[in-house]
């Protein structure tokens, strides 16, 4: 497919995804400026990024760090060499999703805004030392298992240990929390899950007033997350077509 009918269909795909964000927006009586869409870009080329950027989309997702490292740079090439503002490439922020390995901690720091998934105690000397090795404040989302009973393999702190955590994240200088993340259980409706979700991040946020982010919502379930308040939607595949 040529560069040209590539963003042609991103183009009409993003617009889809937009009309439906809009239409939950206002059904939920919400206003559309609450919501951040994060295109998930796993898995597709820098190409595919350069068309959501010249489209107006600031917040990309990504899953694996080794991809991701390389498409970061290479797009920060594209950048530099295009007539962009340097304000508009200031507003590009990058969020890592994929579940945290300690031996990639160092490398996810250098790229990623925003760590959507840190879901264990251990993780946290370690990023408050690179927070201070890079002279760079680490911003983290908690990642909440809805799953009954919890599933190690796809991550998640159980709903009764979210706010130790969140305490300890608190202890550490250098570390900001910036709210909750989830992921729908697959056996589950996204409606329940996000109404579970719902009340658990309602209970989170009187204790951490200022951790207000609630990512999640994904290409197939964004509507039952808009629904129950989600502030961030991780969407992927209604944007950018099917992973190979």
């Amino acid at each position: 497919m040529s560069s040209s009918a590539r963003r042609i269909e991103i183009s009409q795909n993003l617009a889809v995804v937009e009309r439906e964000i809009c239409l939950a927006v206002e059904k939920s009586n919400r206003d559309r400026s609450e919501i951040t869409l994060i295109a998930v870009t796993k898995n597709f080329p820098v190409s595919d990024v350069v068309h959501l950027y010249d489209l107006g989309l600031r917040n990309f997702g990504e899953n694996r760090d080794q991809e991701a490292r390389a498409k970061v740079e290479e797009f920060k090439k594209y950048v530099a060499d295009s007539e962009s503002s340097e304000d508009q490439a200031n507003q590009v922020k990058w969020h890592f999703q994929g579940q945290l390995q300690r031996n990639k901690l160092r490398s996810i720091a250098t790229w990623a805004d925003f760590i959507h998934s840190l879901d264990e105690e251990r993780y946290l000397l370690p990023l408050q030392q690179l927070s201070v090795e890079l002279e760079k404040p680490i911003s983290l989302l908690l990642q909440l298992s809805l799953d009954l009973p919890i599933r190690p393999d796809r991550g998640g702190v159980p709903p009764e240990d979210l706010i130790g955590l969140g305490a300890k994240i608190k202890e550490h200088s250098g570390l900001n929390l910036q709210g909750l993340m989830a992921v729908a259980p697959l056996d589950v409706a996204p409606d329940l899950a996000f109404s579970a979700l719902q009340t658990i991040s309602g209970t989170f946020l009187k204790a951490f007033t200022d951790a207000t982010w609630v990512s999640a919502g994904m290409s197939g379930d964004f509507a039952a997350a808009i629904a129950s308040g989600a502030t961030h939607l991780r969407i992927g595949s209604s944007i950018l077509g099917s992973r190979t």
